[in-house]
């Protein structure tokens, strides 16, 4: 059984990190239609902030490029993928480790992945050096019994 889409949204923005606010919060602002807990929130604000935050910092280290988001409603769930054109992440399992950080002069903690990981139900990572990386991830919302 395939699930019924409730709505969806994109949005593209350069990869400045002034605009790392604006995609948490059009997230969140979108999200909201499912009426989810200030924690459900505040989870999928900071994977966001964390897969856009790569994007800006990673994929396009001295040049501007553009990063995509695109979520997806469903009934009690969120899909979020979050896409840029930049370099590609070389070894993606090695770059999903704890701690692992390619930028330490940036005092980076390279927890990014993990956050992401324990924040939303699923992610997946997808990269092909030189052209770019996906990020996909999702949180079930929960509905409160009334």
């Amino acid at each position: 059984m395939s699930k019924k889409i409730k709505n969806e949204m994109q949005i593209e923005f350069a990869s400045k990190s002034a605009n790392e606010a604006f995609a948490r919060i059009a997230v969140a602002a979108f999200v909201s239609q499912l009426d989810p807990t200030i924690e459900e929130i505040a989870d999928i604000k900071t994977s966001v902030s964390e897969a856009v935050t790569n994007s800006i910092i990673h994929a396009y280290p001295n040049k501007d490029g553009i990063v995509k988001i695109k979520s997806i409603l469903y009934e009690d769930e969120i899909e979020i993928e979050i896409s840029d054109t930049g370099s590609g992440i070389e070894n993606v399992e090695e770059a999903r480790e704890p701690l692992f950080t390619t930028k330490g002069n940036l005092e980076r903690s390279g927890m990014g992945f993990t956050i992401m990981e324990n924040f939303m139900d699923t992610l997946k990572v997808e990269s092909i050096v030189g052209l770019g990386t996906k990020i996909s991830m999702s949180k079930k919302i929960k509905k409160e019994n009334t």
